[in-house]
């Protein structure tokens, strides 16, 4: 037993062999030994001043470390001060750290270790999974973090086209590593260049010599593609890209994933590098965590070994701690299943580097292992400061995603045999009524109807955005699952070709099954289609398609990360299109968006998906009586899932193990007052392997999916308009506050007071602030928003922004578009008049930039293509025999009356 082991025994059963297996020879000290001579030797009994050291480190003739070892049942944290003690009473040592005669201090016993560099003041000791190599020790020796970090501060600039906020995150990242910290958070809403952000961190890093080996670390293929171009296309100095001046390696990528029609060459990480880390070596090193995970804790730990980010060629390396200086976590917010994310923690683990996390939506687990949130850029402050677009929320109501689906006797249905190997469909008529309830909806039973009427309801949206912009919105529908046999997103795929009608080039699914996702999604960000793309959470994150212009929830979602990523499909700005915002569907009445209101950006997920211990690990605890009652009723609750599952057969094969009856639900409800009267009978009977096996792998229920053809959904939606606090408001009552904040701001905004009391003052700088003035309100009064507003309440398209304020300030003033103003107010200048063909020429130029523009200046001659190529001010002037300047105040006049 481990608690009667006695020192002696832990060092040489435990700690010599760890020290060996990274490269150290162990030696006893013998009086007069020649230390000179000792390069690789760690030295047990070294005599010191204050006492023997357990182990002295020597490396190149030179004691450069102390290690302290307790028997195993000693905790090893708190004995650094013991190895302390005895680097204090080292004599013969050239170094010398505020009394320290060694720079490196080691604690252990045997299974935990702690480490403290004592060579900077501020470090503070942190545990490690292995002792350093000889090598890293001389590595470690060779560097000097306080004096690296003072290139930070020499070199303040940075590249041309740096956002304020990237540069804060870069400078927060470094001020954070100067005061030693090495679990470091960068929070950035999605969007915004974290990647950008990070590149440009990694330059810095190399180039101050803080870091030489850079892994950044991501959780799809697809998104280290990305960030292989990323760093090949930054340029931290002129004229040189990051590749050309520090080597960037990439992870196992196949033919297509950068593109077909832009080939790009990825480095392969030499093998070499991984295991004998140099010196000599600057690099980035781009890997998936699966792909990092499988090389250390062997295949099996690669997330499962299948699906479109395993990697084939993975096998199992002996990688030292010290194989990089600095680990970039990207995404690292990641909500994979709780067994994923141990071997996520376990992973990261193994290094002994500075560890920086970034993410879009920071979540307890997440916080809790990058302790020190050093930045955060919220989505709020990247709409705010004109860097992201906000939403606009149109809440769609199904009767059958609210209530669910109650099915009546004799109708008529398609059932889907679910059992593998089989694909039998078959119509029948209900022997008796069935009800599903709504969370059943697309797991259990679908609607063709609920989803035909319900993409019909958005296209109704679509047309008026293509009639009012020129374009159909391009379209993300986020499907509740793509399953085998029931697929919700093939369900959707078909019926939107058909809703649509612009044939199936023009709607495609992308999701992990299809072939070459990475190709169908750069032909959904760059070619204009797909235009409608049904997907489950493939582009829920890391992927940028800024023209997109409508998201679509028809997938039930309780993880706020995942629902905060998924809105971030939509927030990127794309000035080709000059998109000012975008448009959520919440086809569950808006309950989705009521759900994640109050929830913060630190809160954790809802789900942790499948618990990290096994059936049998459960048992044992109970057995070791290791918090019995907590494990008890795990053990329940574990089986009471199996009993709803399980098939009939499987009754047959628990009684044969002991269970009665086979019954292994009213088995589990006893189970804590059986364990308690006859706990080492139940114990036999619960610790046998056939039972653990039979727990797992017990025939499973027979499953059937219904598609309810005949039933008839009832759907209808509504405009919510969203303001810049966040809150959604009907059109008429966001009109309303317009309307108030029109009446009572007119003292504020000069632009506001011309229009109501002196129009003869309308200008262009007048319009340029009144649009200013507007859009920074609260309320976020956009001209487009606005003018959706009056579309949905007046059912009148394109209202001028002048005509909203004069109607916001008294109803009884019309609402007119841009050009039936500048008609009216050209109409009431010419009245009267008689204008000479040259004239009419000019006066059209005129109407066109007015329509545009709604006021008109002296400079817009010299400056509008449309003036200017006609001969500009002079030409014009001349044409209306110098009186051309009287007739544009008349004309603005005219426009603001």
């Amino acid at each position: 037993m481990s608690d009667h082991e006695s020192e002696a025994q832990t060092r040489r059963k435990r700690i010599d062999p760890q020290l060996k297996a990274v490269g150290w020879e162990i030696v006893p000290f013998v009086e007069g030994m020649p230390t000179a001579t000792l390069s690789r030797h760690a030295v047990e009994e070294f005599p010191t001043a204050n006492g023997p050291a357990d182990y002295a480190l020597f490396l190149d003739g030179q004691i450069v470390g102390v290690i302290e070892a307790k028997k195993v049942s000693r905790g090893a944290a708190g004995i650094l001060t013991q190895a302390e003690r005895y680097a204090t009473g080292i004599t013969g040592s050239p170094h010398n750290f505020r009394g320290r005669r060694v720079p490196f201090l080691y604690s252990t016993n045997g299974e935990a270790i702690y480490f403290h560099d004592v060579r900077e003041e501020l470090a503070v000791s942190r545990s490690l999974k292995k002792f350093h190599t000889p090598d890293a020790l001389r590595g470690l020796l060779a560097r000097h973090l306080s004096e690296s970090c003072e290139w930070f501060g020499l070199n303040p600039d940075f590249p041309k086209g740096f956002r304020p906020y990237q540069i804060e995150a870069n400078q927060a990242t470094e001020n954070a590593i100067a005061q030693h910290k090495r679990a470091l958070l960068l929070a950035m809403a999605t969007g915004t260049g974290k990647t950008f952000t990070v590149v440009s961190q990694c330059y810095r890093l190399l180039k101050s010599g803080t870091a030489k080996r850079i892994l950044f670390l991501v959780d799809r293929r697809a998104l280290a593609a990305q960030a292989v171009r990323a760093f090949a296309e930054f340029e931290p100095e002129p004229n040189q890209r990051f590749d050309k001046i520090y080597e960037v390696y990439g992870g196992k990528f196949q033919k297509g994933d950068f593109g077909d029609d832009e080939p790009f060459d990825s480095k392969t990480m030499p093998e070499d590098y991984l295991l004998r880390p140099e010196p000599k070596h600057a690099f980035v090193y781009i890997c998936t965590i699966q792909r990092l995970a499988g090389q250390i804790l062997g295949r099996e730990a690669a997330f499962g070994g299948d699906g479109d980010d395993f990697d084939p060629d993975i096998k199992q390396l002996d990688i030292p701690i010290h194989a990089f200086d600095v680990i970039i976590a990207d995404e690292c917010h990641r909500g994979y299943t709780a067994s994923e994310r141990a071997i996520w923690r376990e992973t990261l683990d193994h290094f002994d580097a500075i560890k920086i996390g970034l993410t879009a939506t920071p979540a307890k687990h997440t916080t809790g292992y990058f302790t020190d949130l050093v930045f955060k850029y919220t989505t709020e402050q990247a709409v705010r400061d004109g860097y992201l677009v906000d939403f606009d929320l149109v809440k769609v109501k199904s009767d059958v995603r609210i209530n669910g689906m109650f099915l009546k006797e004799g109708e008529l249905v398609e059932r889907i045999d679910l059992d593998a190997g089989k694909s039998t469909v078959r119509r029948e008529s209900l022997e008796d009524e069935r009800e599903f309830t709504s969370t059943e909806v697309e797991r259990a039973v679908t609607s063709p109807d609920s989803n035909r009427k319900i993409l019909a309801e958005i296209k109704k949206y679509s047309d008026a955005h293509e009639e009012r912009y020129g374009r159909f919105p391009k379209t993300l529908i986020f499907a509740a699952n793509d399953i085998e046999k029931t697929s919700h997103a093939d369900e959707l795929v078909s019926i939107a070709r058909e809703v649509f009608g612009r044939g199936d080039d023009f709607v495609e699914k992308i999701t992990g099954k299809v072939d070459r996702p990475l190709q169908q999604i750069r032909k959904f960000r760059n070619l204009p289609s797909p235009a409608v793309v049904v997907t489950v959470d493939l582009l829920a994150t890391g992927v940028d398609v800024p023209a997109i212009e409508y998201i679509v929830f028809l997938r039930p979602v309780k993880s706020r990360i995942l629902f905060v990523q998924m809105l971030g499909r939509g927030t990127r700005k794309c000035d080709d299109i000059y998109k000012s915002h975008f448009t959520v569907f919440d086809c569950f009445d808006g309950t989705l968006f009521q759900y994640f209101k109050d929830a913060t950006d630190e809160s954790d997920e809802a789900n942790l998906d499948e618990p990290t211990r096994t059936i049998s690990e459960v048992i044992d605890d109970i057995w070791a009586n290791r918090d019995r009652d907590y494990n008890i009723r795990c053990l329940v609750k574990r089986m009471q899932r199996i009993d709803k599952d399980m098939a009939p057969e499987a009754r047959e094969q628990f009684e044969a193990l002991g269970i009665p009856e086979g019954d292994i639900g009213k088995f589990a409800s006893q189970l804590p007052t059986i364990l308690k009267n006859q706990f080492a009978d139940t114990m036999n009977t619960l610790r046998k392997p056939q039972l653990h096996e039979t727990l797992v792998k017990y025939p499973r229920r027979a499953r059937s999916f219904f598609r309810a053809i005949e039933n008839v959904d009832s759907v209808s939606s509504e405009y919510l308009i969203r303001d810049g606090q966040g809150n959604q408001h009907k059109p008429e009552d966001y009109l309303e506050l317009f309307a108030r904040f029109v009446q009572n701001n007119p003292a504020q905004i000069e632009a506001v007071r011309i229009l109501l009391e002196r129009p003869a003052d309308w200008s262009t700088e007048a319009l340029k602030e009144l649009r200013q003035k507007l859009s920074a309100a609260p309320e976020r009064f956009t001209v487009d928003v606005l003018q959706k507003a009056h579309q949905m309440r007046y059912q009148k398209s394109l209202v001028d922004i002048i005509s909203m304020v004069k109607h916001a300030a008294a109803h009884q003033n019309p609402l007119w578009t841009a050009e039936e103003r500048v008609e009216a107010a050209l109409k009431q200048v010419s009245e009267g008049r008689q204008f000479t063909p040259d004239q009419q020429q000019w006066l059209d130029r005129i109407r066109q930039h007015l329509v545009v523009n709604l006021s008109i200046d002296k400079d817009d001659f010299d400056i509008m293509p449309t003036f200017d190529q006609a001969g500009g001010w002079g030409k014009a002037n001349r044409v209306f025999e110098g009186r051309l300047l009287d007739l544009l105040s008349q004309i603005n006049r005219a426009i603001a009356s």
